[in-house]
């Protein structure tokens, strides 16, 4: 796993999530994901999924490569 890749991209959803007023909460609750899950993209534990990226995308109004550096 490229831990630098992964938080990079936990940043930018962060930082997307917070220019939207969603807290982690709400994120999770509209993304069908759970809140926990969030918070270790948002610090960049884990890698996720293509699908999730573009369901998270969706959840946020924006195209998924906003959340890619």
């Amino acid at each position: 796993m490229n831990k630098k890749l992964a938080a990079l991209v936990g940043k930018r959803i962060a930082k997307m999530r917070k220019s939207k007023g969603l807290t982690q909460d709400k994120l999770a609750l509209f993304a069908e994901i759970d809140r926990s899950y969030v918070g270790r993209i948002e610090r960049g534990e884990v890698n996720i999924t293509i699908e999730k990226l573009y369901e998270i995308a969706e959840t946020l109004g924006c195209d998924a490569k906003e959340l890619l550096p």
